[in-house]
């Protein structure tokens, strides 16, 4: 037993971990967005556990209270941060003895002239020692890819937000087009109506009549439509929600207003993507794990060196008639092992490096992957606030157009019963009076849906 204890003290003061020393790659970063200078964005550290409360909408935050809370998606990205955990448990459970048992086994025989009973129990262990970091390098990547699985949970909660917000935004801006579409059609109706009884008359032609009831079906024909769109974004919703289509009206009621953007928003520096975004915390660490793979890898290089013992009891009665013996706790029935071997797969030289350059391959891969997400987070926000910035800019022009084509469609409808234009000027203006309501409508929209799309990008609600 000294021996044993000289020899396990001797391999604990030799241990050491093979494999590389990760290093974050370095990432070129810009230090200012290129559209920071406008007068929209604030540089200062952006708001982002609750982004959605800058819209200022109760519904919209009691639906992704629920989807948070409900999704299933979401779900199973926790399930797998649990999965991850005990797979970190089993590999830190890895540095301790390996093998850990206590048996045992009894046998009865009886042929008639003699009887016999054989009982043993023992317990064992076998320990490869950690002597060139192969179970430490375990543990790391084990870790690091629990806290990866973290950062995908991260990252599922920021899809969750930014999508339910996202399909809210569809969901308001096609009520609003199906109202504008309901009522364009109760004007086409009237002025239909008017232009059919002038023509009864014999006071407008046929033709006038004619393309008035064309206009006023084209109309018509467009809700359908709206109404297809509107019900697939509610049914998106009950999914997001982890509900059925059904149950949606007790949350989501059919009356409200698309959500209005502030007029300034902050977003902070390109710096801070590399804390905010989680799926760049996500890429960063499946590197760090990939990394301490390459030192498990490297550890096959060397021989592994193992401890073992035992300690057993057994106990034997034989009983014949005539003899009986009973050694049942005697020095007879123990047995007491201890030992130690090594292994050192040196002929698989060829083999083992082999899988060392695959997994360091691998972490090649991980470490542009990382520069890429990285690199692709940034592109996402300079995409991002040049689509804000271009929806409000239309959102001007089109709620000017907006003004214009009433006030066209008005001018146009009282010149025909004066009897100064034809009715082609009131289905021209009519027709683009719908087209401005419907594009002015569905912009309003794209401005809402830019502002998710930037906090998205930001890395926004996994901080909550």
């Amino acid at each position: 037993m000294r021996s044993a204890k000289l020899v396990l003290l001797l391999f604990l003061a030799g241990c050491t971990t093979v494999g590389p020393e990760y290093e974050r790659p370095e990432v070129s970063v810009n230090p200012a967005w290129l559209d920071a200078e406008l007068d929209q964005f604030d540089t200062s550290p952006a708001e982002l556990a609750n982004w959605w409360q800058v819209l200022n909408d109760p519904v919209l935050d009691d639906l992704i209270a629920t989807a948070i809370e409900q999704n299933n998606g979401l779900q199973i990205a926790a399930l797998r941060v649990l999965e991850a955990q005990a797979q970190l448990g089993i590999a830190e459970g890895n540095r301790f003895p390996q093998v850990q048992v206590v048996s045992g086994d009894g046998n009865y025989t009886d042929t008639g002239d003699l009887t016999k009973e054989d009982y043993s129990i023992g317990a064992g262990l076998s320990w490869e020692i950690d002597f060139w970091g192969r179970y430490s390098n375990a543990v790391e990547a084990a870790d690091a890819s629990y806290l990866a699985t973290v950062a995908n949970y991260d990252d599922a909660m920021v899809l969750l937000t930014a999508t339910v917000a996202d399909v809210y935004a569809v969901i308001r801006a096609t009520e609003e087009q199906l109202r504008l579409a309901h009522d364009s059609l109760k004007l086409q109706q009237r002025s239909y109506d008017i232009v059919e009884v002038l023509f009864r008359n014999g006071s407008s032609s046929e033709l006038d009549a004619l393309q008035a009831r064309t206009l006023l079906l084209s109309t018509e024909a467009a809700i359908p439509e709206l109404e297809e769109t509107l019900t697939k974004s509610r049914n998106a919703m009950s999914v997001l929600l982890g509900m059925a289509p059904s149950a949606l009206d007790n949350v989501l009621s059919k009356d409200g207003k698309q959500p209005v953007v502030p007029a300034t928003i902050a977003i902070g520096l390109p710096a801070d993507l590399l804390r905010q975004r989680p799926d760049v915390r996500q890429a960063e660490l499946l590197a760090i794990a990939q990394n301490a793979a390459v030192g498990v890898a490297t550890a096959d290089l060397y021989p592994s060196f193992t401890l073992s013992g035992f300690l057993g009891a057994g106990s034997t009665k034989v009983d014949s008639g005539s003899t009986f013996i009973d050694n049942f706790l005697t020095s007879d029935g123990g047995a007491v092992s201890v030992g130690a071997s090594f292994v050192w797969p040196f002929l698989n030289y060829g083999r083992i490096k082999s899988n060392i350059d695959v997994q360091d391959a691998r972490l090649q891969q991980a470490l542009v992957a990382y520069q890429e997400t990285v690199i692709q987070g940034a592109r996402e926000v300079e995409d991002a606030l040049a689509a804000l910035e271009s929806a409000r800019h239309k959102d001007r022009i089109l709620s000017e157009g907006v003004e214009v084509a009433q006030r066209s469609a008005e001018l146009a409808f009282l010149r025909y019963q004066e009897g100064f234009a034809d009715y082609q000027r009131v289905l021209d203006a009519q027709q683009a009076l719908f087209t401005q309501q419907q594009r002015y409508a569905g912009n309003r929209g794209d401005v809402v849906r830019s502002v998710i799309q930037l906090y998205r990008s930001l890395g926004g609600g996994w901080q909550q």
